[in-house]
């Protein structure tokens, strides 16, 4: 499982991009709820630790126990029902021997680790039927689970997660242009239907209610019926604008603040960029944005140079985790998405994520440190 590695092939600028953006997230953290920010201090500490030790581990080794990976992690999701703790209006917890962590979270990380396996046993057999078929299926009964808590936003990225690694495994063309073919026609009527029937829907009582009125409070902000869950984005569009180039400081005792007038809802976790903007400014929400281009950068890069096809799926699937929810965070802040509930990944408060953001790290690093042999200038 351990092997002899080079020095000069472990990514350190990964691990320093890592750290410098947990730290602001701690230090914008102390100002959003300073009864956290220990906890916070803690996963930093433990996700270090983690990252560094399964960076040493041959990932290829660790691949071959995939279905012990997604036999438990389903096990953890169907306990959600049955004794998983209510949060914010949702089953999503659950608390086992003193320990209390949200199995979705640890589920992105799985999904990549098991379809990173999964993809390259059966790469020349990627676009039969009975593979395409069996993916989904595979892929699908985790994604209804999380569903069924409810737990949407999570449930689209890891669906996005699946989508890129089944594109990078070699999936057709032909395939995509198909599919991409019905989707897009049947997904504009499918929107177009839901708009019309929008307060028919909310006014049902379903469970598309709540999703809907999110929407609903997004496209028409300024209607009284949805301004209660319309004040919510535009207190964080507010918030950004008023940190203006430089930001009023962390820990400001303002009475201008947003955060301080607790207009900020949620401002340790899903809106902690309309804290970063208001406390930090233009400047360091570019810092922010930036650090998250190049850990994404990195991945990628580490991932061109993988020795086989799971070490590049698991570099661009923690690419694409990052990127994607980092991308969906920040629009709902801005104003620009509709409310998802998406944290803001090494930023946001939740030892769940970050930790398991950190193992999949981890996991990115040993990659790196078995790169394709390089003969004559070319990476073979």
């Amino acid at each position: 499982m351990l092997k002899q590695y080079q020095l000069k092939n472990y990514h350190f600028q990964l691990i320093i991009y890592l750290s410098a953006l947990t730290i602001i997230g701690i230090l914008i953290i102390g100002s959003a709820e300073k009864s956290v920010q220990s906890k916070q201090i803690f996963g930093f500490l433990m996700g270090l630790v983690l990252m560094v030790a399964i960076s040493l581990m041959d990932y290829s080794f660790i691949l071959r126990f995939r279905w012990f990976y997604y036999v438990g992690i389903l096990g953890l999701l169907l306990l959600v029902p049955l004794i998983g703790q209510i949060s914010g209006g949702a089953k999503r917890w659950i608390e086992i021997a003193g320990i209390r962590f949200q199995p979705s979270e640890l589920a992105k990380i799985v999904m990549i680790l098991f379809f990173a396996s999964f993809f390259m046993k059966h790469q020349e057999k990627i676009n039969t039927p009975k593979i395409l078929a069996l993916s989904l299926v595979l892929a699908g009964i985790p994604l209804l689970l999380i569903l069924k808590q409810p737990d949407l936003s999570t449930t689209i990225v890891t669906a996005i997660i699946f989508v890129v690694l089944l594109f990078i495994s070699g999936l057709s063309y032909k395939i995509i242009v198909t599919v991409l073919g019905i989707t897009i026609p049947a997904a504009i009527v499918a929107i177009s239907y839901i708009l019309r029937h929008a307060e028919e829907m909310i006014n049902s009582g379903s469970d598309s209610a709540y999703q809907m009125m999110r929407i609903m409070s997004w496209l028409d902000p300024t209607n009284p019926k949805y301004s209660d869950r319309a004040a919510q984005q535009q207190n964080s569009i507010m918030a950004i604008g008023s940190g203006q180039l430089w930001g009023k400081g962390l820990n400001n005792s303002a009475v201008t603040s947003m955060k301080n007038a607790n207009y900020i809802i949620e401002p340790q976790t899903d809106f902690i960029f309309a804290v970063a903007g208001e406390e930090l400014g233009f400047v360091g929400t570019l810092i922010i944005i930036v650090l998250f281009f190049l850990i994404v950068m990195e991945c990628i890069l580490i991932g061109r140079k993988a020795k086989d096809l799971a070490g590049r799926l698991i570099c661009c699937g923690m690419a694409a985790l990052v990127g994607f929810q980092c991308f969906v965070n920040i629009c709902v802040a801005t104003g620009l998405m509709p409310n998802t509930g998406v944290t803001l990944p090494f930023v946001s408060y939740g030892l769940t994520s970050l930790v398991s953001l950190y193992i999949g790290m981890g996991f990115v690093l040993n990659v790196g440190l078995q790169p394709k042999k390089y003969t004559r200038g070319v990476y073979l």
